[in-house]
């Protein structure tokens, strides 16, 4: 996997391989989600059904949270 910068403190690792992935840390963890609670973050706009035109053809949702045989 390639290396990816972590959203909040900007080093590069192989971020996905460790349990706070994207981040690198439990702490980077907590800035970011601090951030949101404090409205630094937010989602630009409401979401519209075009936004999911591309999910279409995903199977229900109960098949989604299940691991693959």
């Amino acid at each position: 996997m390639p290396s990816v910068k972590c959203p909040t403190c900007r080093k590069f690792g192989d971020w996905f391989a460790g349990k706070y992935g994207p981040f690198c840390s439990h702490r980077c963890r907590l800035v970011d989600l601090g951030k949101w609670f404090a409205a630094e973050h937010v989602i630009s706009e409401p979401l519209k059904p075009e936004h999911f035109t591309k999910y279409a053809d995903l199977p229900p949702g109960k098949y989604l949270d299940q691991p693959e045989d």
